[in-house]
């Protein structure tokens, strides 16, 4: 479909309690360049920008972040592009919020929704998936979805099950009705999911036109759809639109609308995919020794194995005599946790003095 009526809208927020103590409050997941390759939210809007100009990409982030983010994308979004949500209200509000302020410029538009802290294998082969789904949405009546194959029994993601798959003689990617959306199953329902083969990784991707996502806002979630209305008629006014969404519900947009639209379509990631939730997700894409070991910095091992080691600042590491801990070294502060705790990590975070988080 036409350029001039497509835009994307990258979320951008989050806590920075996962990766800490190398993440914060102020720089979270999206903000970091773990791997030497750039940060995740500028490698997310430069993917946005190889298909769409760059008034079409809008980024959703929180006050805490807004500096940071807009330092990263300097020379890429102009800073109007860059909004701040006023409070964490989660996916739901944050989302209608968006669909408001594209509507006030395209009313027809068809729109993208991409989180910003995903890595993504191939840039080519998600801009040419992502036009597909665009050039959809702007002919047929319904919520589109992209999803990711399962490559083990993950029981920490959402899943969805998928059913029919859509004859289209214009899509050159297989597109599936979706039967119905799944809460984090236990491990059992998740090896379930693999076996039967026709479950995917919702990996919080979607694509609607603007006319359609309304209307079906308006028939399920009325409170979110009278905000996105208000948006539209005060876009230019950030007062009104910081009061406005600080009245909003916290409710995430698969549990708002996603799982009670009239119409969902499921395409799956022809590109390689990564949430990067947790420094065990890390730790696989980190240099590897011969005993299971991962770091980003020299190691020297002696009766250790299976450890994650990450430095800010390129030093001399050595492990003698553990196994399957996490160390994660900064200038003011450091880390040591087992593996196995590595989604508690958030717990001690709220322990720690107001400057270290």
């Amino acid at each position: 479909m036409p350029v001039q009526d497509s835009y994307a809208l990258i979320l951008a927020g989050g806590s920075g309690t996962r990766f800490w103590p190398l993440s914060r409050s102020t720089r979270p997941k999206q903000l970091l360049d773990l791997f030497g390759s750039g940060t995740m939210l500028r490698q997310a809007v430069q993917r946005a920008l190889s298909f769409l100009p760059a008034d079409h990409v809008l980024i959703l982030t929180n006050p805490a972040q807004r500096e940071e983010t807009l330092r990263q994308t300097e020379g890429l979004l102009a800073p109007e592009n860059v909004v701040a949500e006023p409070v964490r209200r989660d996916t739901g509000p944050a989302i209608a919020l968006g669909i408001g302020l594209i509507a006030a410029r395209n009313p027809q538009a068809s729109m993208l929704v991409m989180p910003s802290d995903a890595l993504i294998g191939d840039d080519a082969a998600f801009a040419t998936l992502a036009q597909d789904a665009l050039a959809l949405s702007s002919r047929k009546a319904a919520l589109i979805t992209i999803g990711v194959h399962p490559s083990w029994a993950c029981p920490s993601y959402g899943y969805v099950e998928r059913g029919e798959q859509l004859q289209d003689a214009g899509l050159a990617h297989a597109c599936y009705r979706v039967v119905r959306f799944c809460e984090k199953p236990d491990a059992s329902t998740a090896q379930r999911y693999l076996e039967v083969g026709n479950f995917c990784w919702n990996a919080g991707i979607f694509v609607w036109s603007l006319p359609y996502v309304r209307k079906q806002l308006a028939a399920h979630a009325p409170q979110l759809a009278a905000f996105a209305e208000a948006v539209v008629r005060h876009a230019a006014d950030s007062d009104f639109i910081d009061h406005e969404f600080r009245k909003q519900t916290p409710i995430s947009i698969d549990y708002a609308l996603m799982e009670k639209a009239d119409e969902v379509l499921n395409f799956e990631a022809t590109f390689e995919w990564d949430d990067i939730g947790s420094w065990i997700s890390v730790g696989k894409r980190l240099a590897q020794d011969g005993a299971d070991n991962a770091s980003n910095t020299p190691l020297a091992v002696r009766d250790a194995t299976s450890n994650i080691v990450y430095t800010s600042q390129h030093k001399q590491v050595a492990l003698l005599g553990v196994s399957d801990l996490i160390v994660v070294d900064t200038p003011d502060a450091l880390l040591v946790a087992r593996k196995q705790d590595a989604d508690r990590i958030k717990q001690i975070v709220a322990q720690l003095p107001p400057e270290l988080t």
